[in-house]
């Protein structure tokens, strides 16, 4: 089922159920009122990642108060995306671009990965949930990905199922096509690893080749930037093996 665009939309966490009333805190109140600018008796959507989209009505006890309350159910909550995300982090900036594109395009969970060419030593854990619930909210995604802490590429490779499949974006193929590597798979792909500005290094390119649950594609004929890989690679994985066609990932 489609999203309504036409209604604001609001991550809230708490658990949704028709009838159910919910006080509002202070910044959520705030930001109803004062930001989106909802009146007492309003409609607005809301979601948790868990209950699925309900539409509820906005109550204003006081001035300086408000709450919700939950109606009916709009769109089910779909089975959440196995497609995890694995990618060495970047500057704030680009890493929230990056982030935020992730989830629009559909990844279940999103994992940093320390290589030897990373740049950003350590990663805001709460500043990329907090964009992830933004994205989510933009665009009308139900589920909000796993966000989680950030480990060394030899631990995520060591700790990986091997009976999952693993795409990694390799700069060094030699073709410029990704969809023969793709196509051929038996089973979507289950992971997605983008290296960092400097790529990954001759050794962790060596050791991903050598991983029989592992498969390398390219990205074209042009040098791209890591944000921009990122949104590259996981457009084409879900147009060729992903929910755009012929696989599902839940």
């Amino acid at each position: 089922m489609r999203a309504n665009y036409k209604m604001q939309r609001i991550f809230l966490d708490r658990p949704l159920a028709a009838g159910a009333e919910i006080a509002l805190d202070r910044a959520q109140t705030n930001y109803l009122l004062n930001v989106l600018r909802m009146t007492d008796g309003a409609e607005i959507l809301v979601f948790n990642g868990r209950d699925g989209e309900w539409r509820a009505t906005v109550r204003k006890p006081t001035k300086k108060s408000a709450a919700l309350t939950i109606a009916r159910l709009e769109r089910p909550q779909p089975a959440p995306s196995r497609l995890v995300y694995c990618f060495a982090p970047l500057k704030s900036g680009r890493l929230d671009y990056m982030v935020q594109k992730a989830v629009e395009m559909g990844a279940g969970a999103l994992q940093p990965v320390m290589t030897h060419h990373t740049q950003v030593p350590r990663i805001n854990i709460e500043r990329m949930a907090a964009n992830a619930v933004e994205a989510a909210e933009q665009c009308g995604i139900l589920s909000i990905p796993e966000c989680r802490e950030a480990v060394r590429f030899d631990t995520l490779l060591a700790g990986w199922d091997p009976a999952a499949r693993l795409v990694f974006c390799d700069e060094d193929a030699n073709t410029n096509n990704p969809l023969p590597a793709l196509q051929a798979l038996d089973a979507p792909p289950v992971g997605l690893l983008v290296g960092p500005e400097g790529g990954f290094s001759d050794a962790e390119r060596a050791q991903l080749r050598a991983l029989p649950f592992v498969t390398a594609i390219p990205l074209g004929p042009r040098i791209l930037r890591a944000d921009t890989a990122a949104v590259a690679a996981l457009a084409v994985i879900q147009a060729a093996a992903g929910d755009w066609d012929t696989f599902n990932f839940p």
